[in-house]
């Protein structure tokens, strides 16, 4: 049933709202979710995804109301499909992220890009602001700020570590220094540790990796322009710099108010990580990071003209040089790895590319594609592992939502991991589009708090 018509303007000359990037109208709850194929019997819990579903016309993709599409998925069966709009303080009333003098207003957000669970609650999440909690039924809670600690930003790209369930993450976007802050949440969600970083300015910081032994922050040339940001066009206020340099600034975990240490990389751009871990040999001890790069990003304008392809980076610590080349030539984005594996080496990431999901075997370099046709769109696609049978990364499945043109709909399909390019084993039709939106997850059931 429709709930909701909390919408004012749709279809503009933007791209990032024609097509499948154009918002969906309504709020809706619906229930007993038709299936094509059957639904693993195991699956017990969540998928939601976050993503912008502006109500007015918005000059970038990066800017709408956020919005969550999720489906509870049970005893076979989905029993529901609802998507709602994150309600943060500045929803109804909006007021402006920066103050007259400078400081940042936290608690406006847009909070769309992403949605991670820590410690029994939900967290809907943008680089710009304080979280927001979210209900199993995904309505808004409000603002989270660990009980008052946290007066900083919170990345949307937080990392779990399996081993110790700390929650790491960082914020920035201060105008003056820090301009970035390290943050660490232990496991029970208790806020543990602060810690300021020196940049010589404002950068776009919208990843950074985790390993078993350390924090690895990306230091890029895409810089904040005051100019853009005062221009009110609505353009995001960041630009490609020559002059800036590329960098990774290493951290210990045991020593987090210790040196980081500065690694040059050759100029280039990451939104988003695949995975780091740490490799000890009789030469010393390495990281190695595989990310999706781009060359460059956003020299004249905040568009996205160039392609990422997957990469990797080899950090060796005792002599302090860097090792970087290329995995592959496919066009890809968002990889998402078996989280469980977080820290550790993992065998294969999946990255959408174009009409298809991309499997990379990071191993050996190589890959395979779970199509769906000329026109089908996948979105980010997140593993679920069985939880019967061997812990590997070929025992589970794969979730996303997946655009079918032809009905102007979506499904949520569901890939068996052991046979990635074969026919799904279940598409969830859904009752409404699912516009193309970031990041999401899989809650178990019982997770939430």
């Amino acid at each position: 049933m429709t709930e909701t018509t909390d919408s004012t303007l749709f279809g503009t000359g933007n791209f990032f709202q024609m097509g499948n990037y154009a918002p969906v109208h309504d709020e809706l709850s619906s229930s007993d979710l038709a299936v094509e194929g059957a639904i693993p019997a195991e699956l017990d819990g969540w998928y939601l995804r976050n993503g912008p579903n502006p109500r007015q016309a918005t000059g970038h993709w990066f800017a709408g109301d956020g919005m969550i599409h999720g489906v509870r998925i049970e005893n076979g069966r989905a029993s529901w499909y609802r998507n709602r709009w994150v309600r943060t303080d500045s929803f109804v009333n909006p007021f402006p992220l920066y103050n007259e003098d400078g400081t940042r207003n936290l608690r406006a957000s847009v909070a769309n890009t992403h949605i991670v669970n820590h410690a029994g609650r939900t967290l809907a999440l943008v680089e710009s602001s304080l979280p927001y909690e979210i209900a199993d039924d995904l309505e808004t809670l409000g603002a989270y700020d660990f009980g008052g600690k946290l007066v900083d930003s919170m990345t949307a790209h937080p990392k779990i570590c399996p081993t110790t369930g700390e929650l790491h993450f960082f914020g920035y976007g201060n105008l003056f220094t820090p301009h970035v802050t390290y943050h660490r949440a232990d496991a029970n969600g208790e806020l543990v540790i602060e810690r300021p970083l020196e940049v010589p300015a404002l950068t776009m910081m919208h990843d950074f990796a985790l390993t078993a032994n350390y924090v690895v922050f990306m230091d890029l040339p895409i810089v904040f322009n005051a100019d853009i940001a005062m221009s009110g066009e609505g353009d995001m206020p960041y630009r490609w710099d020559d002059d800036y340099g590329a960098r990774f600034g290493v951290l210990r975990r045991d020593d987090p108010h210790g040196e980081v240490r500065w690694f040059d990389i050759d100029p280039c751009y990451v939104f988003h990580v695949a995975n780091a871990f740490d490799t000890t040999t009789t030469g010393g001890a390495s990281i190695t990071l595989q990310a999706v790069r781009y060359p460059e990003l956003w020299r004249h304008s905040s568009g996205f003209d160039a392609d990422g392809v997957m990469w990797t980076w080899t950090l060796d610590l005792k002599n302090g040089t860097v090792s970087e080349r290329q995995l592959d030539d496919r066009v890809v984005e968002f990889p998402r790895i078996d989280d469980r594996l977080a820290t550790l080496p993992a065998r294969y990431a999946v990255s959408v590319g174009g009409a298809s999901l991309i499997r990379h075997d990071l191993t050996t370099g190589t890959a395979e594609e779970h199509r769906f046709g000329s026109d089908g769109g996948p979105g980010e696609a997140v593993f679920v592992p069985s939880a019967t049978g061997p812990a590997d990364e070929s025992n589970g499945w794969y979730l996303g939502y997946v655009y079918d043109p032809e009905r102007n709909g979506s499904d949520l399909v569901i890939i068996d991991a052991s046979d990635f390019a074969g026919r799904p084993v279940a598409r969830i039709k859904l009752p409404q589009r699912v516009p193309y939106g970031f990041h999401g997850n899989w809650i178990a059931g019982g997770d939430w708090g």
